[in-house]
């Protein structure tokens, strides 16, 4: 029975966890706000403001939708809160579907054929590991009041789940579009939290996996500084280096050239356009597939960064809760880098490690600061 219909069998009962969730999760919401960081959220996203950096503007705007049903004031506490139900409800759907997939590699050879028994085994594990995760302490408490990890588990899962299809379809002449995909879902990443990074490194060595059969040592050691290397490339720099280069344009086109305020960020936003065109169309008409390939994965990570330009546009709309006030790109990527923090203590020393048995060393100056000076019309050093 369940041997000649796996698929439809696969979908069944993962959408039957996805209910069961669901229903966990929608009966035990939270009516009101937990005493941390959700009554901010709720607040930021019914209302769609800007809250504590580094932000999560694809969340809020999630909230906001939810919020929009509503029927009382005094439901939208609630309302905000399923978002995190649904995340974590769709999360166990992934995580059946993740299970089963790595499972039946586990146990069916390449011409073997998926008995009864083997599907039951497959399906089992799938029920059993989706389902505790459900109901596991963290989770459940997560799944029910508006903070960013049920969402984050969300986006985590979905990764590692397409990083299983890519693989799978490796062979394919068109498998490379969910490559494609992965990188604006990483894209998405920004917008809610950035553990949900933590499956990049994971997609990588399914690659390795399925692309070497036979592992080494050295090569293994590779893949794992490879992946790493990327891992630390998205995190670190690629909306980093976005940001630096739109605020850099902004000083430089109203500083140097004088030029009204946010001109340099729009004249950035066209070098962009322009490079991503001329990017694929070259790739294209030379048959660079790989090459293609990287451009499109570019393009589709930078779209995944554009729910960000909630940001300045709600914080030029003068919101009541407007923290930090990102309302240009020098002031979002000040945001963004959580400059109004004291430094994070290194575990080397600092806090932490060193000054128990030394002073610090002197405070030096970092590199310029700057803000729009309304009364000048250029950007400062403050």
């Amino acid at each position: 029975m369940f041997s000649k219909n796996f698929e439809k069998w696969d979908n069944l009962l993962g959408w039957s966890v996805f209910f069961i969730a669901l229903i966990t999760y929608a009966i035990t919401v939270e009516p009101t706000n937990s005493f941390w960081d959700a009554g901010e959220y709720i607040a930021t996203s019914a209302k769609l403001q800007v809250g504590h950096p580094p932000g999560a503007p694809l969340l809020q705007m999630i909230g906001a939708f939810f919020a929009m049903f509503a029927i009382e004031q005094d439901q939208v506490a609630r309302m905000v809160n399923y978002v995190s139900g649904v995340s974590s409800a769709f999360t166990i759907l992934f995580m059946f579907w993740t299970i089963t997939n790595l499972t039946q590699k586990l146990i069916k050879s390449k011409d073997d054929v998926i008995t009864n028994s083997k599907a039951i085994a497959i399906f089992g594990s799938g029920i059993v590991g989706s389902l505790a995760f459900t109901f596991s302490d963290s989770f459940w408490f997560n799944a029910v009041e508006t903070e960013v990890y049920s969402t984050a588990s969300l986006l985590m899962a979905l990764l590692l789940w397409l990083g299983l299809k890519w693989t799978d379809d490796l062979e394919n002449p068109r498998g490379n579009k969910w490559i494609v995909l992965i990188s604006y879902v990483v894209g998405l990443t920004f917008g809610v939290q950035f553990m949900g990074f933590l499956a990049i490194p994971s997609i990588g060595l399914l690659f390795y996996f399925k692309k070497y059969k036979t592992t080494t040592v050295k090569n293994f050691l590779l893949a794992n500084i490879a992946v790493i290397a990327v891992l630390m490339l998205v995190y670190k720099f690629s909306l980093t280096y976005v940001l630096n280069l739109f605020g850099w344009a902004e000083v430089f086109f109203i500083n140097n050239i004088g030029l009204p305020f946010n001109s340099g960020t729009i004249i950035m936003g066209l070098i962009f356009i322009a490079a991503f065109y001329f990017g694929l169309n070259y790739t294209r008409k030379n048959n660079f597939k790989i090459a293609n390939t990287i451009v499109l994965c570019l393009m589709f990570l930078f779209l995944g960064f554009s729910s960000w330009m909630m940001l300045p546009i709600r914080a030029n709309a003068r919101v009541v809760i407007n923290e930090n006030n990102p309302e240009d790109a020098r002031a979002l990527l000040a945001y963004y880098n959580r400059e109004q923090y004291p430094g994070v203590d290194s575990p080397f020393y600092g806090t932490y490690y060193s000054n128990t048995f030394g002073a610090g060393g002197e405070d030096k100056d970092e590199a310029p600061k700057y803000e729009k000076d309304e009364k000048t019309g250029k950007y400062v050093i403050v």
